[in-house]
């Protein structure tokens, strides 16, 4: 499917989510019969991602900057994804490594908390965003969501995945904090899974990622396309990038997103250089009309959307950036003792 072909699938499911639509779902009807039997190889092949649960990370990073100024405040909404499964210490999950990486670039303690839910759809975003915002005294500086791979998995509809999502991110941005959404992974790059239904997770997955990043960007969030969290690294090295279970990332995977999110985390805090901030021509980076930048970005892992003008001749315009990855100096990864 071309470029141009996703963006307008994504700006339709966008519409109807913003409008009330909710006709078209992340696989065609017709398909699911064909494909029936080779989805519950896939779940026998793939587990059920359960167990363990996921470890704690919520706590106080950075100390050595304790007391030079107050923490930022972290929080982390989603699925599996965002609440880290898969590994078995709490400084390998996303959250902690977000945090440790942010209080590097800061120089300023970062206090994390973790909402995410192992198993949660965009339905549960309300739930976990009642809790993230319970003490108004206390709002979060930066909210990061990492969700829909359990849509597509249980087939909602994406006109209300993205509905859901959008909603999330509107009463974040409302309340103050920033929002960074790490869109739908590939998941047709999980091992067990094979075509037909390899093909047809693949494009349902870069379909919701595509209208996800319109959702988000609309209501003010910033978006990174996690095709690396399943993406070519993975499907080249399973038994390295993949956990025990084959279908949540190991220490390394969660490092990688995190490595991809990190950047967006600071740019959307004031935290990342200027000169990094201008679109630079020669990698393609540059202002277009927000659905054709959320279709690119679903088709490059690691690509940041955020808003730029808010209408045009096409609608509204956003900024495409594809950032460095760079390496921050761990601080301390483990939480303070008080913490999980």
């Amino acid at each position: 499917m071309s470029s141009l072909s996703r963006a307008r699938v994504a700006r339709r499911i966008a519409a109807g989510a913003a409008y009330g639509g909710g006709g078209i779902g992340l696989l065609g009807v017709a398909t699911i019969g064909l494909v029936l039997a080779e989805v519950q190889l896939a779940k026998r092949q793939v587990g059920n991602g359960h167990s363990p649960y996921p470890p704690s990370a919520d706590g106080l990073y950075g100390l050595v900057y304790a007391g030079v100024d107050a923490p930022l405040r972290l929080t982390m909404l989603g699925d599996s994804t965002a609440a880290g499964q898969g590994v078995h210490r709490a400084r390998q999950t996303p959250g902690a490594l977000l945090a440790s990486g942010l209080a590097a670039v800061a120089e300023r303690p970062v206090e994390l908390r973790n909402v995410a839910l192992p198993g949660a759809q965009s339905d549960d975003l309300d739930r976990q965003v009642i809790l993230a915002l319970g003490d108004p005294d206390r709002v979060p500086d930066v909210c990061v969501i990492m969700v829909g791979a359990n849509d597509v998995t249980q087939r909602m509809p994406a006109t209300r995945s993205v509905r859901h999502l959008s909603a999330a991110v509107r009463r974040l941005r409302t309340a103050g904090a920033e929002v960074v959404v790490g869109t739908c992974p590939d998941l047709g790059t999980i091992e067990p899974v094979q075509q037909p239904l390899r093909w047809l997770a693949r494009r349902a997955s870069r379909q919701l990622a595509a209208a996800q990043t319109i959702g988000a960007v609309e209501q003010g969030g910033r978006t990174v396309s996690l095709g690396d969290l399943l993406g070519p690294e993975f499907a080249a090295n399973p038994r390295e990038l993949f956990g025990p279970d084959n279908y949540h990332p190991s220490a390394e995977g969660y490092a990688t997103a995190a490595m991809a999110v990190l950047p967006t985390v600071c740019a959307a805090l004031g935290l990342w250089p200027a000169e990094e901030e201008r679109p630079d021509a020669s990698r393609r980076e540059g202002f277009l009309p927000v659905a054709r930048a959320a279709a690119e970005a679903a088709s490059e892992a690691g690509t940041e959307v955020a808003a730029a003008v808010p209408t045009g001749p096409r609608g509204p315009w956003a900024l495409l950036k594809r950032r460095r990855r760079r390496r921050v100096p761990a601080t301390d990864p483990a939480p303070a003792p008080s913490g999980g």
